[in-house]
């Protein structure tokens, strides 16, 4: 599996979510109101974390996919490319479908921010991924819920590679 097929598995990353409530607790621009006034949108940035111990160049990590594989990684978050760190995430991903190069993958991620409002926000995907491929397209997650002052979150984040970085455009709602 390359480094680009396991990263991008990331909900974000896999994508991160818990910053929408905090962000102007954090300095970053105020989020941009929602039409009906039930939610916001914002961007931060994540970064994986190497695994310690982990060998990328590894046979193992260069086998291709199959049903049933799994892996995990962490990310640090940030609120601009490069900026200070506002929180964390961690996801699990496993291979639900192999056909050729085309790899459907499962990903589950909690999201965790430091400071500001209280809580934790969960996000789901399904993506389809071509291991045949450097590049790596940009996708969607859901957000399916959350604790304390994100009880009561849904929506979803558009994820696209950038650079060394994934950038996570939040649609959130919060009734």
């Amino acid at each position: 599996m390359t480094r680009s097929f396991r990263r991008s598995g990331a909900l974000g990353a896999a994508a991160a979510a818990t910053v929408a409530f905090g962000a102007v607790a954090f300095g970053a621009a105020p989020p941009a109101a929602a039409d009906n006034g039930d939610g916001f949108e914002f961007t931060i940035y994540s970064k994986e974390v190497p695994a310690q111990g982990a060998d990328e160049g590894s046979e193992e990590s260069m086998a291709a996919p199959k049903a049933g594989d799994a892996f995990t990684f962490a990310d640090d978050l940030y609120k601009t490319k490069g900026g200070d760190k506002i929180g964390r995430d961690g996801v699990t991903c496993t291979v639900v479908r192999v056909a050729g190069t085309q790899v459907d993958v499962n990903c589950i991620g909690t999201f965790v921010l430091n400071g500001g409002p209280g809580g934790q926000l969960t996000a789901q995907a399904l993506t389809t991924f071509d291991t045949g491929s450097e590049s790596v397209s940009a996708y969607d997650v859901a957000l399916t819920g959350g604790t304390g002052d994100f009880k009561d979150a849904r929506g979803y984040v558009r994820v696209t590679p950038d650079g060394d970085y994934e950038r996570m455009e939040f649609h959130v709602n919060t009734r």
